[in-house]
């Protein structure tokens, strides 16, 4: 049975029973929790936290999960994905055990032709948990499974919680036996590999309290209603249906092994190192399809990490097992075939997804080869030291200077017998640059308690009345202040603000929340935010700047005008952005986010290199065009399906409901799902100035551009700056281009000749200090101290000096004083290294006088320092240092 067919029945089955059929979730979700959708529960999380009311009682999914944890381990075993499909049946105060267990049962037992599995009974066992009587008496009396097949297990098997406060209760699992071929009989707490675990059956009554970890945690008491959540894992069972031994050789991967075997030369089963590596390949290629199909793009942070990482250990494996040429698209192309039946919305973006994979193998590529072979050699040294620790350091100038990553590094290290010192990367990462940006809704909400708000989100839904108005009348339904429920706030508090209808834009769609003002005849509040809670209700973040503001008071909400103006012309402006670049790069460049604010706006596209002059003119030309043009704005309310025949863009990441909002800008030239509020007419939106485009990580590019006013103020200084320069030059505005570019070759003729005239000073003083070497211990010694030279320049005097030195033992020390580093270098030739001279002990001898360190290799090694006071003490230990090492 094919896995596209076992989807079908799994969902058929239930919607017979009553479930309804819930489409899956993006693995992007807005939730600061999660860098992915990690389980088939988890777009369920607000109906079971109680923060909002399921609009069903049943339902049904099979949902794309990603788990990242261990990716390390991926292919070590034989039944672990990255990305896998997880089937399941929710009961929110519906059915319980007994219904649970029974649709369980007899979707797994009836025959095929009757629309179920058709797997033995005999050979299915189950565990519950072990004091859960219930669910052992439903199992054996009502479904006849014999009692020494039911298995008890404890709270760290067999009872299920988030893992932090909230609903929780214990579980049964049931498990295939795969026979005596896989393992020793006893059931699965006697052996779980050759009893399967297939399908998870969680019965969700309990609360439970603060705890540690999967036991330590306290039972608070019943939930209001008990929920059933389960989770069928489809990549188990078709192993099982197809008959094979793992999830690798199913038809979702095997495929993938066999083509890796084609472009690699390398039979699979062979041998267990390589059949990782065949492992990895098929799970990550699976994985790294999905990723980019729901919009993620590799980066240097965050789910682009991930991804990144993904394609990356793909494309060593693949070399590994030795592969010479670049295999990615045919991988892929592999994976679409076997993923397509099942999510068709593949196809549609096939070129965006090959285009992405491609690129970064062969981005990486060219990391790999030069990255591999600096690798190779600081190992190499590291194992003629006799050491047995890759050091952080090294690790870190591998990653930040040549790209290479940190995981691989490690990977790497293992496989030479060597420890990678992580905390001491750790350490020189901190140094950077914060790379990590946290979600703007999950710095303003994060892990924050949100059920204060949950009795609004259930029973009084915002009206959003903003689209036609910008004043309001509302009553207040609720205020909260830090995080508590008030019934009244005064003047000088910080208050959320909830009204049962409002005009504000609350943010979202990228598009900033409105500001403006609440009033009524005793009070006076000022909005400078407004934020949505679970999609439905719109909380004002407001100061009350007079009076005092209490809950039933009818307020007048009125948004201010030319803030909404400005980000009307902004939002706009962004879609024809978005328009204008698809214009000139094709359908390729997918939009990856966007923030517009009252003015400005930026848009992040997946694209594979930087824009050119010619094409970033071209996007704001066309743009201006379109503003020109005068188009009329339409929004109009559709269905979902209905929305996707006409062409509209959707965002990817984003879940949309039955009902979309679709905004046209001219027709065809813009049409695109959004809940933003848009000008009327793109002439509206005035003046767009495009600034430019940049990187946000690897095939990822942004523009940002000016709108209405701030276009024209922008596009103002720049003339006057222009002119600044003109005067200046003493010429023609139309003249400063050539002007500016006879001063810059001008210039660059004089950096020219004030670099040889350096050259020349230094072969002068390396004349010099050649002349003045003295013999210590039998080791010619250049030890001087030379001013405003670069590090650089330092080194390759040493190397110079060195050789003028001739073939006797010789050292060089050079240190210099340079605004205020004190940069140094230490070269010793072979024949002193052999005499016991080590230039990485000297610069840590000249590190402690300088104030500094640094390191290297015995014959040549560097490092700074911050105290040009100790460089005479410096010289003076080099010759005592010597005197004991030559």
């Amino acid at each position: 049975m094919y896995t596209h067919e076992i989807r079908e029945r799994f969902t058929e089955h239930f919607v017979k029973a009553g479930h309804t059929s819930v489409p899956s979730a993006s693995l992007i979700l807005d939730d600061p929790n999660l860098l992915f959708v990690n389980a088939g529960m988890v777009p369920f999380k607000p109906y079971f936290l109680g923060q909002q009311t399921p609009p069903f009682d049943t339902a049904t999914s099979i949902q794309k999960c990603v788990r990242t944890l261990d990716i390390d381990e991926v292919g070590m075993t034989t039944r672990h994905n990255t990305f896998f499909q997880m089937a399941g049946n929710f009961s929110f105060g519906n059915y319980f055990k007994e219904g649970a267990i029974s649709h369980a049962w007899s979707l797994l037992t009836n025959s095929v032709d009757n629309g179920g599995f058709g797997l033995d009974p005999d050979r299915l066992w189950v565990t519950i948990f072990q004091d859960d009587d219930e669910a052992g008496d439903i199992w054996h009396e009502k479904i006849g499974i014999p009692r020494e097949r039911i298995q008890r297990l404890g709270m760290a098997d067999n009872y299920w919680s988030m893992g932090i406060p909230g609903p929780c209760g214990p579980s049964s699992e049931i498990y295939y036996d795969r026979g005596p071929e896989f393992g020793k009989e006893g059931g699965p707490v006697v052996d779980d590999t050759r009893y399967i675990e297939i399908w998870n059956l969680v019965f969700m009554e309990k609360e439970r309290g603060e705890g540690i970890g999967k036991e330590d945690f306290e039972i608070l008491g019943s939930l209001p209603k008990k929920n059933i959540d389960t989770g069928l894992g489809i990549e188990r069972v078709a192993c099982i249906l197809q008959g094979v031994d793992n999830v690798y050789e199913t038809d979702l991967l095997r495929p993938v092994i066999d083509v890796a075997e084609d472009v690699s030369g390398t039979t699979y089963g062979k041998e267990h190192t390589d059949d990782v590596r065949f492992r990895v390949i098929a799970d990550h290629c699976r994985t790294a399809l999905m990723l980019i199909l729901d919009g993620v793009a590799p980066s240097n942070e965050g789910r682009g990490y991930i991804l990144r990482r993904l394609l990356r250990r793909i494309v060593r494996s693949a070399r590994l097992l030795g592969a010479s040429q670049e295999t990615m698209e045919r991988f892929m192309e592999t994976v679409r075939t076997t993923m397509t039946p099942s999510y068709p919305e593949i196809e549609e973006n096939w070129e965006r997804i090959r285009s992405t994979a491609v690129a970064e193998e062969k981005a990486f590529l060219a990391t790999l080869e030069s990255g591999e072979k600096l690798f190779s050699t600081i190992a190499k040294d590291i194992k003629d030291r006799g050491e047995s620790t890759f050091s952080g350091e090294d690790a870190f100038v591998l990653h930040d200077t040549h790209g290479f990553p940190v995981d691989l590094t490690a990977e790497m290290a293992h496989e030479h017998g060597l420890a990678l010192d992580r905390d001491a990367f750790d350490r020189h990462m901190q140094d950077q640059k914060a790379r990590a940006k946290a979600d703007s809704q999950a710095k303003k909400h994060g892990h924050a308690d949100l059920s204060v708000y949950r009795p609004f989100v259930d029973n009084y839904p915002t009206t959003f009345t903003g689209y036609d108005s910008l004043d309001d009348e509302g009553t207040v339904l609720g205020l909260v202040a830090a995080g508590q429920l008030v019934d009244k706030a005064s003047e000088g508090d910080h208050v959320d603000v909830i009204l049962d209808r409002t005009p504000f834009y609350a943010e979202s769609g990228g598009q900033m929340a409105d500001h403006g003002t609440l009033s009524a005849a005793s009070a006076q509040l000022v909005v400078n935010d407004v934020q949505k809670i679970g999609k439905k209700l719109w909380v004002h973040k407001a100061v009350v700047t007079g009076g005092e503001v209490a809950v039933g008071m009818t307020v007048n909400s009125a948004v201010d005008r030319t803030w909404r103006h400005a980000a009307r012309q902004a939002h706009s402006g962004t879609h024809v952005i978005h328009a204008a670049l698809r214009h000139v790069l094709g359908p390729t460049a997918v939009q990856a986010g966007s923030m517009n604010k009252p003015g400005y706006l930026r848009f992040d596209f997946n694209f594979n290199r930087p824009l050119t002059e010619e094409q970033v003119n071209d996007i704001q030309n066309i743009a201006n065009s379109a503003v020109d043009s005068d188009y009329a704005v339409n929004t109009v309310e559709m269905s979902l399906d209905e929305a996707k025949k006409m062409g509209a863009m959707a965002l990817f990441g984003q879940n949309y409901g039955d009902q979309v909002r679709v905004v046209e800008i001219g027709g065809p030239f813009s049409m695109e799902l959004c809940g933003g509020t848009h000008v009327d007419h793109s002439s509206q939106i005035g003046p767009i100035a495009v600034l430019g485009d940049s990187s946000v990580g690897s095939g990822a590019r942004r523009i940002e551009a000016y709108t209405g006013m701030d276009s024209f103020r922008y596009l103002a200084q720049q003339r006057t700056t222009l002119s600044t320069v003109a005067s200046s030059l003493k010429a023609p505005a139309s003249d400063v281009p050539d002007r500016v570019d006879q001063l810059a070759a001008r210039l660059h003729d004089a950096e020219r000749a004030v670099a040889r005239a350096h050259q020349q000073h230094l072969q002068l003083k390396a004349q010099e200090f050649v002349a003045n070497a003295q013999l210590v211990n039998g080791v010619r010694v250049v030890a001087e101290h030379i001013s405003n030279v670069e590090a650089k320049d330092l080194r390759m005097m040493a190397h110079d000096l060195t050789n003028r030195l001739g073939a006797d033992a010789a050292c060089v020390v050079l240190i210099s004083s340079i605004d205020s580093k004190v940069p140094f270098v230490v070269a010793a030739n072979d024949v002193a290294t052999r005499r016991g001279v080590n230039a990485n002990a000297l610069v840590k001898v000249i590190g402690h006088s300088v104030g500094g360190r640094g390191g290297g290799k015995p014959d040549m090694a560097q490092g700074s320092g911050n105290d040009a006071t100790g460089i005479p003490g410096a010289l003076d230990e080099v010759f005592e240092f010597m005197k004991t090492r030559g």
